[in-house]
């Protein structure tokens, strides 16, 4: 309890003191993007409006890195979605060439955001039944000259669909290639493993090798440390990811939220910080998720206000799957000259708190901002966006419903900066 809290407020400290940056991660399982395919087409998925839902999601969270499922192979069609979320970010995104090994309908891209991060290579780690990508990227710090840098890589995977034994053999096998890359590869390193895994529960063979491996140097972390059986158990309701669509539309899938099929893993490296980069805590999310939607579709009610109106639109449309989100810090001198700092200069309350919690949050420009509320063992229970404006600014949030104790208040700018205070209810 005492470190949880004490790992946030150090946190905190760090991030207003130090000229820290902070890099957001976005994976995505786009739908059938650009493809005519199983039912989805230019009627039912067109990627026009799906390129206005896009965007619309990539302006909320400005990812640095953002990787996708379900595109189109085709290297047309990524250069496309390339101009489309930088009409978004003044710019600033680029995107590796198109390798595969083979030749599927379907493959997964990634983008990175050029000015914080510069692609370095990337690698085919398996191929059966579909490819699995490797994109390795360092940072573009100040200490370049000198040889020294942070790096990052993503394995991007979308592991076979399907229920039942024979699915659940070929995710294995095709999660046993990935770690016997690994295993013969730098296995001391900063690694995402990131996709749509199509996992039923942690007893899946495929979620074993990820996470209890033979070999711990190349053990993943689940940064929410959810354990258990996802499939259609409300105990998950706030970290499932699949389906945004209480109905059939001829093309997504159907029948509300369910199933924990997206995931960003962090390896050892990143969740101990030991070379440049580590987690953030609290910062992992599946975008949208309000934990009161369990077998509803994102759009039923309640009205969901985890999102702007806009962005809940968005993702309850474009896809059936909900994006995941963390953010991590890199310790290391910032390389660019747009480096911002945290816009909030106070945040005030008084405590204890009842029923609502009235902030006052000074900022030196507007801003969008998220507002968390966590309990001391790290379970989100409260988020809300809101804007904030240049000068004080007040605002309430209902925490009634709370039960007694310690809670820690994270609020984040836009830029990804965020302060940290402790709240006690009463």
């Amino acid at each position: 309890m005492k470190k949880f809290f004490f790992s946030l407020v150090l946190l905190a400290v760090v991030v207003i003191a130090s000229a820290q940056d902070t890099l957001t991660v976005l994976q995505y399982n786009l739908l059938q993007y650009g493809n005519d395919y199983g039912g989805c087409n230019s009627t039912n998925n067109n990627v026009s409006t799906k390129d206005g839902y896009i965007k619309t999601i990539i302006n909320y969270v400005k990812p640095d890195i953002f990787s996708v499922n379900e595109m189109v192979a085709s290297e047309a069609m990524m250069e496309h979605l390339l101009g489309v979320i930088n009409t978004t970010w003044t710019s600033r995104y680029k995107r590796p060439q198109f390798v595969h090994s083979n030749a599927p309908y379907l493959a997964n891209a990634i983008y990175y955001n050029s000015k914080k991060l510069t692609f370095q290579k990337q690698e085919v780690v398996q191929d059966y039944v579909r490819d699995i990508n490797l994109f390795k990227f360092y940072y573009n710090s100040s200490d370049l000259e000198s040889g020294d840098t942070a790096f990052v890589t993503c394995i991007v995977a979308h592991l076979k669909a399907g229920s039942g034994t024979d699915n659940s053999n070929k995710r294995k096998v095709m999660a046993t290639n990935t770690m016997n890359y690994l295993k013969n590869h730098d296995q001391n390193a900063n690694y995402l493993m990131m996709g749509d895994f199509n996992l039923y529960g942690e007893t899946e063979p495929a979620w074993l090798q990820f996470t209890m491996n033979s070999n711990s140097n190349i053990n993943f972390n689940d940064p929410v440390n959810q354990s258990g059986d996802w499939n259609n158990n409300y105990a998950f309701r706030n970290y499932h990811t699949q389906s945004t669509h209480s109905s059939d539309n001829g093309c997504a899938s159907w029948g509300g939220m369910d199933d924990r099929f997206d995931f960003i893993l962090i390896s050892n490296y990143v969740k101990n910080g030991t070379e440049h980069v580590k987690y953030v805590d609290g910062s992992y999310w599946a975008v949208g998720q309000d934990g009161e939607h369990f077998n509803k579709g994102l759009l039923d009610a309640p009205t969901n206000t985890s999102v702007p109106s806009d962005v809940l639109n968005a993702l309850g449309k474009n896809s059936d799957h909900l994006p995941v989100t963390l953010k991590l810090s890199v310790d290391q001198h910032v390389g660019i000259d747009e480096y911002q700092y945290l816009l909030f200069t106070d945040v005030s309350f008084v405590n204890p708190v009842s029923n609502e919690l009235q902030l006052t949050i000074a900022s030196r420009k507007d801003t969008p901002a998220i507002i968390s509320v966590f309990d001391v063992s790290g379970k989100l229970r409260i988020r809300q966006t809101v804007e904030i404006s240049k000068g004080k600014t007040g605002y309430s949030i209902h925490v009634a419903n709370l039960p007694a104790g310690l809670y820690l208040i994270h609020i984040t700018d836009k830029n990804g900066m965020a302060i940290t205070r402790k709240m006690v209810k009463r």
